[in-house]
């Protein structure tokens, strides 16, 4: 990852979570045609939920790095 895209990426991951939800939007947008919505209203609601129960500590996030350490621990690696 070049330094620019680090500072970026450090940045985005600095936002609260909502803003950080926006900005995925934005981007995976920029991949889709203009015709198909990046997200259904279904995964919206699924979005919606899953912020809000972090926000009120009803679920505790995991690290990504954590997530990884687990899976390769499962896997055998």
């Amino acid at each position: 990852m070049n330094p620019t895209t680090k500072q970026l990426v450090d940045a985005a991951l600095a936002l609260p979570d909502g803003d950080r939800m926006e900005l995925v939007e934005t981007l995976i947008a920029s991949f889709q045609p203009v015709d198909r919505p990046p997200f259904d209203e279904s995964w919206r609601e699924v979005i919606r939920r899953r912020s809000a129960e972090l926000r009120s500590g009803q679920v505790t996030p995991v690290p990504w790095a954590e997530v990884k350490r687990q899976a390769r621990e499962k896997a055998g690696g």
